[in-house]
């Protein structure tokens, strides 16, 4: 028979109930303004549904205040609870009371479960109010998890799980506590939600322990159907850069060896559009990175919108950034024999303005092997990189396309994390470790990566590489999260 099951969102006043609510939601509701009080009525909205019809509802209620008062009170009373309840508080004269009343009423009446929101952001000790509140809801007498918002932007899973402890110790006491989880309404991820929906099915009895697992099965498949569609979206992307070619005008090879040498030996300094490649090179180049920044801001948007989110993929640039560039030279066949093939490698004097992930990664992005990969410029490999062509082209190196594989998995990441609490996406700084992990994950990966390039050799090269992409992309962002929230691969695991 299909159930309504009900989560309570309780706390203390102004710690970010509404704001946590519009990010689990994945809308805007209620009011969010900076003062105690803003919510004056519970409020119920409905959370998932099955085809089956059982739904999860979460309630958004007034925030208790004044809390110590609140629990003297009620410790007075021989039924604490029935006798707050049938007092008459005033609005407006005692809006802590009225407003805790409300809360109350709600947990008591309407809650199958409580999650009781905590700013994190408060040393444990100094939340004088948590001790009164959760002395409160003993009294009701419903499940307790409790959630840390306003943690801060996301950090290393060891300095979370700190913290995570510390309030686990601190409300050890608390016999109705089942679970303490971090939860940021600015900067969680689906993941972390997924641990808090499979530990509200662990601490309900049944037959309601079953309604919600199938809850949790149908809010899994909408997650993982974003997911897929977000690792689908970043495959075309990197499809299309990996084959996407800019021809260049044959001038000759002894012209194009001389404008190869000269770009090596001025790579590094900044020169004007006289400087160090030839203009019809540079303008190929640009060429191609404005195609790569024009797409890379509509996939970014495609991930925005997949997300529930509103706004747009961000201009920011990386600066000061030499980007990678294989050149493909056609040459007759006596050359060929004599040359042993075509100049390849990176060519740099070109500021490509681009875009990944709506973040700005600044000009280490392509650090990792560029240096490399100028060393060994010119002759030194001497093979077509496209073979049979009957021109000269430039294209992306297979060291520029894993930094591309890279910069996707982090702007997927600052999607993925972005509250709507925070409102319209807006770029912003991604936390530090997170390219670390990016790196190691890919590192450990780069063999599943090199065949896939090789794939630009072929014929319908484009839906071979997308076919390719998707799951190798699907089975790193799964290690980074796995990584970034260690055992969630449970919580997001089909049963």
């Amino acid at each position: 028979m299909p159930q309504t099951l009900s989560l309570s969102l309780i706390s203390h006043t102004n710690v970010g109930k509404t704001t946590l609510a519009r990010t689990l939601l994945g809308r805007d509701v209620g009011e969010v303004r900076d003062e105690a009080h803003v919510t004056e009525t519970a409020e119920a909205y409905p959370m998932i549904e099955t085809a089956d019809g059982d739904r999860l509802v979460l309630w958004d209620t007034p925030g208790f205040g004044d809390s110590a008062r609140l629990a003297r009170r009620l410790a007075a009373s021989g039924e604490p609870i029935g006798w707050f309840l049938s007092q008459v508080w005033d609005r407006f004269r005692d809006r802590a009371f009225w407003s805790s009343q409300q809360a109350v009423r709600n947990v008591r009446d309407s809650a199958d479960v409580v999650l009781y929101l905590v700013n994190a952001s408060e040393q444990p000790d100094g939340a004088g109010y948590v001790t009164s509140e959760m002395q409160v809801l003993d009294w009701i007498g419903k499940p307790v998890v409790v959630l840390l918002n306003q943690m801060g932007p996301p950090r290393a899973p060891a300095d979370e799980a700190a913290e995570v402890q510390a309030w686990r110790s601190r409300l050890a006491g608390a016999p109705l506590v089942r679970a303490v989880l971090p939860l940021d309404a600015f900067a969680r991820c689906w993941v972390q939600e997924a641990t808090l929906l499979r530990t509200i099915e662990s601490v309900l009895p049944e037959p309601a322990r079953a309604a919600c697992a199938r809850l949790v099965d149908r809010w899994l498949e909408r997650s993982r159907a974003v997911f897929d569609a977000s690792m689908a979206a970043l495959a075309e992307r990197l499809a299309r850069a990996a084959v996407d070619r800019e021809p260049l005008p044959d001038g000759g090879v002894l012209v194009r060896l001389r404008d190869a040498g000269a770009a090596l030996g001025a790579m590094r300094a900044e020169q004007d559009d006289g400087g160090a490649t030839a203009p019809s090179r540079r303008q190929a180049m640009r060429r191609l990175a404005e195609r790569l920044d024009a797409d890379m801001r509509t996939s970014t948007a495609r991930l925005i919108a997949l997300h529930g989110l509103e706004g747009h993929a961000s201009g920011e640039v990386l600066a000061r950034l030499a980007e990678h560039y294989s050149v493909s030279e056609r040459l007759d066949e006596g050359k060929a024999a004599m040359l042993g093939g075509v100049v390849t490698g990176a060519l740099a004097g070109l500021k490509a303005d681009l875009v990944a992930g709506g973040l700005t990664f600044g000009a280490g992005m392509l650090t990792g092997g560029i240096v490399g990969a100028l060393g060994a410029f010119g002759l030194a490999r001497g093979y077509n990189v496209v073979r049979g062509t009957q021109s000269s082209s430039v294209a992306w190196t297979d060291a520029a396309m894993d930094e591309m594989v890279a910069a996707a998995l982090l702007g997927y990441l600052a999607v993925a994390h972005y509250g709507r609490g925070r409102g319209d996406w807006a770029a912003s700084e991604y936390p530090p470790h997170w390219r670390g992990v990016v790196a190691d994950v890919l590192g450990k990966r780069r063999g599943e990566f090199e065949p896939i390039w090789a794939l630009r050799a072929h014929a319908d090269a484009e839906a071979s590489l997308k076919a390719a992409l998707r799951p190798a992309l699907s089975a790193a962002a799964m290690a980074v999260l796995e990584r970034l929230y260690p055992g969630s691969g449970g919580s997001i695991s089909s049963r």
